[in-house]
């Protein structure tokens, strides 16, 4: 067994809620005025008591701004997640966003999703 079969997974409950809904609305997310991402399909995952974040479908991101790097996060309700920095952003937009290729059953439609910090980047919507 290799040590990422050892890492813990959880499932979403009362102890520690996650639920994913549209968003609503139309989210952009820019770096120094330019679009990365600009969508009316992105949907608002909500865990426990962590700010609400914003994942967008991947058609709707624009990946030519994005550089991948070799970062990587595990979360044992979601899964692992890669991690993308945003070189017009400079220092400020290193490892700013991330996605679960492979996210668990639980979250699975977040999966291939791409969410981004709010302290990296400029979110409005």
């Amino acid at each position: 067994m290799s040590a990422i079969d050892d890492r813990p997974v959880k499932e979403p409950g009362p102890d520690h809620p996650i639920t994913i809904e549209p968003a609503g609305e139309r989210i952009t997310v820019a770096v120094d005025d330019i679009t990365v991402a600009d969508s009316s399909r992105a949907l608002t995952l909500h865990e426990a008591g962590y700010a609400p974040v914003h994942y967008f479908p991947p058609e709707d991101v624009n990946f030519a701004l994005l550089e991948p790097t070799d970062h990587t996060s595990w979360c044992p309700y979601k899964g692992e997640a890669d991690y993308h920095s945003i070189p017009a952003g400079g220092e400020r937009s290193t490892n700013a966003a991330w996605r679960y290729r492979e996210a668990f059953p639980a979250v699975a439609a977040i999966a291939g999703y791409v969410a981004f910090y709010r302290d990296r980047v400029d979110i409005s919507g």
